[in-house]
C-alpha cells in the first residue's frame, strides 16, 4: 500500500493554490474557518489537529489524512498521540477506516522520518 504521502502533500498544496486562483473569495473563506477552527482555545491546535485527523480517517478523506499527519505533527503532536488517535477513528470508522488508519501509518512514518532527515541536515 505504499504511497508517497509527502508527494501527496505537495501535489495537494499545488491543487490548492491553483483553486485559490481561480475561486478566491471561496478560498478565502475557507482558510479563515480552518485557521480559526485550528486556533489556540480551550482545546490545543494540537488536541484540534488530533481531531480533523481522526475525522479524516473515520470519514474516507483520503486526499487529507497525510495533511493532518503533518500538521499534528508540526502542532507538537507525538507519535504516540497520532497512533492511539488512529485507534479511535478505527473505533468510530470501522472497516474503511481500518483501511484509511493504514495511510495514516504510512504517512506518520514516511514525515517522521522527513523531520528527521531536515532537522539533521547542518
Amino acid at each position: 500500500m505504499l504511497h508517497d504521502h509527502s508527494k501527496k502533500f505537495n501535489d495537494l498544496s499545488k491543487s490548492i493554490s491553483e483553486l485559490e486562483s481561480k475561486i478566491p473569495e471561496i478560498m478565502n473563506g475557507f482558510k479563515a474557518l480552518q485557521k480559526a477552527s485550528i486556533a489556540e482555545g480551550a482545546l490545543s491546535s494540537r488536541s484540534k489537529e488530533l481531531i480533523a485527523l481522526g475525522i479524516a480517517i473515520a470519514s474516507g478523506c483520503e486526499g487529507f489524512i497525510g495533511t493532518h499527519v503533518h500538521a499534528a505533527l508540526i502542532s507538537g503532536a507525538t507519535s504516540e498521540e497520532i497512533t492511539e488517535t488512529i485507534g479511535v477513528a478505527i473505533l468510530m470508522g470501522g472497516a474503511l477506516a481500518l483501511v484509511q488508519a493504514c495511510e495514516a501509518m504510512e504517512a506518520l512514518e514516511q514525515f517522521i522520518v522527513i523531520e528527521k532527515n531536515d532537522t539533521a541536515a547542518p
